[in-house]
């Protein structure tokens, strides 16, 4: 079966709603940058998380750092950021801030020797898809419904998963700000702002570490750009429960993502729920949970829980 055919069978599956283009403009309007990076400081407990590796496979591209990529700002950690701020006229602090990502983002592009990316490949003809898998964290460019790029990506981390579901583009814009890399490419995710963006931490590249966007190497992303028209379908694939590994999260009201609209939608087919599926855990949902687990024998919640997943077979 050709990959075109199984995305539109898995997306039919998750009934996730889109919004349409007469309110469309109200879904990439975000007030905060939500990939701003937090701030690297050393302190007790150390901090630890996917950006410090990236940043640790990043001082070892660079010669500042030998230690192992732990994910822990340690010493050694903030010992090889003191020597590469020193280095780059940067007061010594060994706190990573935008400053210093930008920074070495810009060494890390200089000793690549970045190539001009008018000349890797011809731009695309035919119909333009986008497709996002989520547990191999690669983006595949489709024209006509066949492979025509793929490109190694980040995505979403455990807590902050990838909007799994089918997609338009709705907005796309250059240099939008700091933390979305040099191109912003918008999507009408219904629960909150998500789109394809580059960043200037490209040692994230290949995890789980957005909250939720689809991050590209600068380049690559500036590659892409022009080839992708607005109101374009972009498929992101995977497990709309979060990443391998992990364990659904309990749902509660306000919770809000592709997990919901999974409930949402099963609710629905079930003659639980009769209002939009949106993504969004709000008062009708509520209500579906009650009756749903009062019918299942489970106890009076309105939260879905292990229990009421296991009841439902997600």
């Amino acid at each position: 079966m050709r990959l075109k055919k199984i995305l539109f069978t898995v997306s039919a599956l998750l009934l996730i709603a889109v919004p349409t283009a007469a309110n469309a403009d109200e879904y990439h309007i975000c007030p905060v940058n939500c990939e701003k990076g937090r701030t690297l400081t050393l302190q007790q407990p150390n901090l630890t998380g996917p950006d410090i590796k990236a940043l640790q496979r990043e001082l070892i591209q660079l010669d500042y750092y030998q230690g192992d990529i732990d994910g822990v700002y340690g010493i050694k950690t903030a010992a090889s950021v003191s020597e590469f701020q020193t280095d780059q006229g940067l007061i010594e602090t060994g706190i990573v801030n935008e400053d210093t990502w930008d920074l070495l983002y810009d060494e890390l592009i200089s000793k690549q020797e970045r190539p001009a990316v008018k000349e890797t490949t011809p731009p695309p003809t035919g119909d333009i898809t986008i497709v996002v898998d989520t547990v191999n964290r690669t983006l595949t460019l489709m024209t006509d419904g066949e492979p025509y790029k793929q490109f190694r990506v980040s995505v979403g981390k455990p807590e902050t998963p990838s909007p799994v579901g089918t997609w338009h583009v709705t907005r796309k814009a250059k240099d939008w700000g700091t933390g979305f890399g040099t191109r912003w490419i918008g999507l009408n995710v219904r629960w909150g702002m998500f789109g394809i963006h580059g960043t200037n931490k490209p040692g994230s590249i290949g995890g789980y570490a957005s909250h939720g966007c689809i991050r590209m190497h600068n380049n690559k992303v500036e590659e892409l750009y022009p080839w992708v028209p607005t109101n374009a379908p972009v498929y992101i694939v995977g497990n709309p429960f979060g990443v391998p590994g992990h364990t659904h999260r309990v749902l509660c009201v306000g919770e809000k993502g592709s997990d919901v609209a999974a409930v949402q939608a099963y609710l629905k087919r079930h003659g639980y729920y009769d209002v939009e599926v949106d993504g969004i855990f709000g008062p009708g949902m509520e209500k579906a949970i009650f009756d749903y687990r009062k019918d299942q024998g489970l106890t009076r919640d309105n939260r879905v829980d292990k229990a009421m997943f296991d009841a439902m077979g997600l």
